[in-house]
């Protein structure tokens, strides 16, 4: 069976170690050593997972030289973006449900 994109972008991302090295892609070009610094990681554990965030297509490796720099692709992040949005509308009317029924709780302890 096949996996989804959406999937394979949500499994790569739940993640933190994969989602700082994402963060900090977002900022700029970096290398695999550059990445492994700030976690105190080994080089394999860090290309592994790059691994993971290239097959979700949240990260692409250039070469430059013996350097192979490591940037952010955006795409799959705007496909979670759009996904989370179709719930936002149900989520907004819910909070304002919740908020109206506090409002008549603190009502009816004022009346008290």
């Amino acid at each position: 069976m096949a996996t989804d994109r959406l999937s394979i972008t949500f499994a790569a991302l739940a993640d933190p170690t994969r989602r700082a090295i994402l963060a900090r892609v977002a900022q700029g070009e970096a290398t695999v050593l550059e990445l492994a610094e700030p976690f105190k990681l080994k080089l394999p554990t860090v290309s592994k997972h790059l691994k993971v965030l290239r097959r979700a297509g949240l990260v692409r490796q250039g070469r430059q030289a013996q350097w192979r720099p490591c940037r952010i692709e955006a795409a799959p992040l705007k496909d979670v973006a759009d996904w989370v949005e179709r719930y936002r509308e149900n989520w907004e009317e819910r909070i304002g449900q919740l908020d109206d029924y506090l409002q008549e709780l603190k009502g009816r302890e004022e009346r008290k």
